[in-house]
This record gives structure tokens, sequence and C-alpha cells, in this order.
């Protein structure tokens, strides 16, 4: 029963380790405008930073964010709370965007793996 617990809620058996989370979705890329201000998490947002907002993720939790249209890859690090529009699952900073091509299309499908998680709310 713990197993099918584990494996239902994505929790891992090994003590003091996470189980690898993957999700699938669309992801879109800050406007400028928000360059220079604060974050959710206090840090400054810097545009040309590899940075993302995420709804429930730890700040600090590094994902490896795949556009499926192109199968470009990048590694960001969560520092923002979001995105809270139309079905995204990430918002990228412009520097993500850019290393995935996706500066033009604004909206990209994409995979992202949790290869390493933050610590803080």
């Amino acid at each position: 029963m713990l197993l099918f617990i584990c494996l239902a809620t994505g929790c891992s058996l090994v003590p003091g380790r996470r189980a690898k989370q993957v999700q699938k979705g669309r992801a879109a890329w800050y406007c400028n405008e928000y360059h220079g201000r604060p974050t959710a998490s206090g840090e400054i947002y810097n545009q040309n930073g590899m940075t993302a907002a995420h709804r429930t993720l730890p700040f600090d939790t590094i994902v490896v964010v795949k556009n499926l249209r192109n199968g470009k890859t990048v590694k960001v690090r969560i520092n923002d709370r979001g995105p809270f529009t139309g079905g995204r699952i990430i918002d990228l900073s412009r520097g993500a965007a850019r290393k995935l091509g996706m500066i033009a299309d604004g909206v990209v499908p994409v995979r992202l793996e949790v290869i390493k998680w933050g610590n803080r709310r």
C-alpha cells in the first residue's frame, strides 16, 4: 500500500530524496518591463538570466526545459511565481527563451524535468 501511495503522489522511497518530476505544457517568456523588479523570491529579475516562474515548485529548484517544437533545451532556476494565465506551466526569462529559440513564437509546448530540488517556498 505504501508503494502505491508513493507512486500516486510522486514521493520517493529513499529517505531525504524527492522523486523526479516531469511536466508537459506550454511556456511563455517574461516581458522586458519586469527587468529590474523584485521577483516573488525577493531576487531582482534579470531578463538575461536563466530563471523562471512556476506556480508550485520551491524557489531555487533547477529544471531542464525542452522546447518540443525544436528540441532545444535550457537549464533554469525557479525564482518567481506564475504563470497565472492561459494554461501555461512555466514563464521563462528572456535569456532562457532565447536559448530555447522561442522569442518569436512567444508561447511553445515544453517538457520540464526537475533535476535539483530547492528548499525555499
